[in-house]
């Protein structure tokens, strides 16, 4: 199979600039922070640590020191709050004054993996470096009508590609050792590609419930009539989809009626082990009064990667969870999963290295838990790791099949 070259996208190029004074003062709130975690993390420690001959006696012990000791752990987060606050509220005067920072890769790709691992916190805090959701072509976000509703890329096709991307990732990384599966679509079927670009330590419900909105508002400007719908997810991002499908299904939106296929690459519809082995060590530490405020640490994790233990696409608010919701009727799914394994054995091959083969194609002991995928809607790609899965030749040919 040939395939058309595929220019280089230069995402960043257009991309609006970014305000110095505003990054300064996330950072800042973020030191601030992480001061006094630290500091309370040391006094509950040295609390514990003097609780034992109370503990020894029948009594509890607590998580602040008394006297000296207290004044002196007050006074360190006192000062950092006064500092912080001081230097917040002298970069928020000068923000107009500091000059722009272009955008670049590097900073993009360290803003994802923060807001991977903090992206809830960031968000609660009101916190400069918090990424708000949106849909991007090209790397810059879609424009809004004078009504609101967002604007479809230039010279838009009747062939749309949304592309979903991963934990800690952000849209332009859907560009892998020089190859970009949905540039490469777009060339060879003539695909619009649009990629949703969002803070991935948010919960996987919110996150979808973002996306049904936006690509309903999306789908009800777009200037020729779609042909073809699909979406191409990778790990996280295919839970992500899940999710959208769920709320936008159980809201009426319209959107879903235009769906024609989901692709799947390397997603733990049925969880990661990695982080149920984070969330074991996490009960492990709190088995103690010695270790337990090490918990703290471990809790740090954001909403979105705790989601990630079972697969969870739905609030945990909701009045009656599920463990697992069945893909709408009427939509073809197609899921690929990467093993690290050279060669095929006649055991279950092992994973990509985070996501198992069984839990990337959506099977499961209990059928009432399997995706119920046909064969020939899975693939298997042998020496592959989890990222790897967005460069690898055999998974585009597959893709090209899938999608033409």
């Amino acid at each position: 199979m040939k395939t058309a070259a595929v220019p280089h996208p230069r995402p960043h190029r257009d991309a609006p600039d970014t305000q110095l004074g505003e990054d300064l003062r996330g950072l800042v709130q973020l030191l601030v922070c992480g001061i006094n975690a630290t500091t309370d993390l040391a006094e509950t420690v040295h609390a514990n640590v003097l609780g034992v001959p109370a503990r020894v006696l029948g009594g509890a012990g607590g998580t602040r020191t008394h006297g000296i000791s207290r004044l002196a752990y007050a006074a360190v987060r006192g000062t950092a709050t006064w500092v912080g606050s001081g230097l917040d509220d002298a970069l928020a005067k000068l923000s107009g004054q500091l000059p722009e920072t272009a955008a670049s890769p590097r900073r993009d790709a360290m803003l994802a993996v923060l807001n991977g691992v903090l992206g809830d916190h960031l968000l609660g805090s009101g916190n400069p470096l918090a990424i708000h959701a949106d849909l991007r072509s090209n790397g810059t976000p879609l424009g809004r009508d004078a009504q609101g509703q967002l604007r479809a890329p230039p010279a838009a096709t009747t062939k749309l590609l949304l592309q979903i991307h991963g934990l800690c990732m952000n849209d332009a990384q859907w560009r892998h050792q020089g190859h970009d599966h949905g540039a490469q679509l777009a060339v060879d079927h003539g695909y619009t590609a649009v990629h949703f670009h969002y803070n991935t330590g948010l919960s996987i419900a919110s996150n979808g419930q973002m996306l049904s909105q936006l690509l309903q508002s999306l789908l009800a400007t777009w200037p020729v009539r779609l042909e073809r719908f699909a979406i191409l997810a990778h790990s996280m991002g295919g839970l992500v989809a899940r999710a959208a499908l769920l709320a936008a299904t159980r809201q009426s939106r319209d959107w879903v009626q235009q769906l024609d296929q989901v692709v799947f690459l390397g997603t733990p519809h049925h969880g990661a082990p990695l982080e149920r082995a984070g969330q074991m060590l996490q009960t492990a530490l709190g088995l103690t009064p010695w270790t337990a405020p090490f918990v703290r640490i471990g809790a740090l994790r954001s909403a979105g990667i705790r989601d990630l233990r079972h697969g969870t696409i739905e609030d945990a608010s909701a009045a009656a969870p599920s463990l697992f919701h069945p893909l709408p009727g009427g939509i073809r799914a197609y899921a690929v999963a990467a093993s690290t394994q050279v060669a095929a054995s006649t055991r279950t091959p092992r994973g990509d290295g985070l996501v198992p083969v069984a839990s990337a194609l959506g099977e499961h002991r209990d059928p009432r838990r399997s995706l119920g995928l046909p064969a020939a809607h899975q693939f298997r790609v042998m020496g592959t790791g989890h990222l790897a899965l967005l460069g690898n030749p055999a998974v585009y040919r597959q893709l090209h099949h899938w999608l033409a």
